[in-house]
């Protein structure tokens, strides 16, 4: 939901990644030439590289969830994006690409204190929006479709984590572990070097001597 910190989040948890091998995808409202396409076609674009960590900034679950709630197309074209998507992911995985889902789950009065603060702190009010309160009178809606989507798209391959999110400090606790523990569990291993390094310390050696 709106205010459940996903830019915070992305910040204090991978902000001290390299940036050359990291990257955020942001998805809004699809454009022109997004819409002439199947609703994944943008989405499998914003995949990362080989060696490349992506993380996305809402992702292709809006079509199951946003298009789902305004009523933009039919039940049956919705409902049956569930088995899409967990085929697109499994494909991904199959291709070596791993997946971490996490949903920030913020209470109804938690999302109304964190309006508040945007309107009173100067820095904040620019993030304000009428879709922000208009939204928040479809909550139960949303609540609703989250669940479905929640039970339905996670898989052993592509699991989903929700996280308890009122409190930021826990919120990136709790995620940092996650996404920690997974890489570990990876045991990624420096490239092998390009060059002779035992040739290259004798030489250093050697232009030391003389």
């Amino acid at each position: 939901m709106d205010t459940a910190g996903k830019d915070g989040t992305i910040n204090h948890i991978f902000g001290a990644m390299n940036p050359q091998g990291c990257s955020v995808v942001a998805f809004k409202e699809p454009s022109r030439e997004e819409k002439a396409h199947d609703f994944l076609w943008r989405i499998h674009q914003g995949t990362p590289r080989r060696g490349q960590v992506t993380i996305f900034n809402r992702s292709h679950y809006e079509d199951v969830l946003v298009v789902r709630v305004h009523k933009m197309v039919p039940e049956s074209v919705w409902s049956a994006r569930y088995d899409q998507i967990n085929d697109f992911e499994k494909t991904l995985v199959a291709n070596n690409t791993h997946i971490l889902k996490f949903f920030l789950h913020i209470s109804r009065e938690e999302q109304l204190e964190r309006f508040k603060d945007r309107l009173e702190d100067p820095a904040k009010q620019w993030k304000i929006s009428d879709a922000d309160y208009s939204e928040r009178k479809l909550w139960n809606d949303y609540q609703a479709a989250y669940e479905d989507a929640l039970s339905q798209c996670s898989t052993r391959h592509a699991p989903w984590y929700v996280i308890p999110s009122n409190h930021k400090w826990f919120r990136d606790l709790a995620i940092t572990r996650i996404v920690f523990q997974y890489l570990e569990g990876l045991d990624l291993k420096f490239p092998e070097p390009s060059v002779d390094i035992a040739q290259i310390r004798r030489e250093f050696h050697e232009a030391k001597k003389s």
